[in-house]
């Protein structure tokens, strides 16, 4: 058989750990838990406004310096760039000797 044909095949080959969905034939995994939790303790919106409110405020909050800064910053350096663009482009930066006309 040539090796394109094992890898083709649905089967695993021998050097697997489970062998085949539902094979009871193999040794149990180690180290896998399995938490589950009632249906009926699960409340997937029970509070979600109000835990928002509080909780999204302070992670919001905790991360505002690295955001904020940044944005400062570049919103400075934006509009300094665009004050001096338009008065490099005014009849003023003309008469005062900076225009290369």
């Amino acid at each position: 058989m040539r090796p394109t044909e094992i890898r083709r095949s649905d089967m695993p080959g021998p050097k697997v750990y489970n062998l085949w969905w539902g094979d009871k034939g193999v040794q149990q995994q180690k180290g896998i838990v399995q938490y589950g939790l009632s249906p009926f303790k699960q409340r997937a919106v029970h509070n979600i406004i109000r835990g928002y409110i509080f909780n999204g405020y302070r992670r919001l909050s905790s991360q505002a310096v690295y955001w904020v800064i940044p944005f400062a910053i570049g919103y400075g350096t934006y509009s300094w760039a665009k004050r001096y663009d338009t008065w490099q482009n005014s009849k003023a930066a003309h008469v005062a000797g900076h225009g290369a006309h």
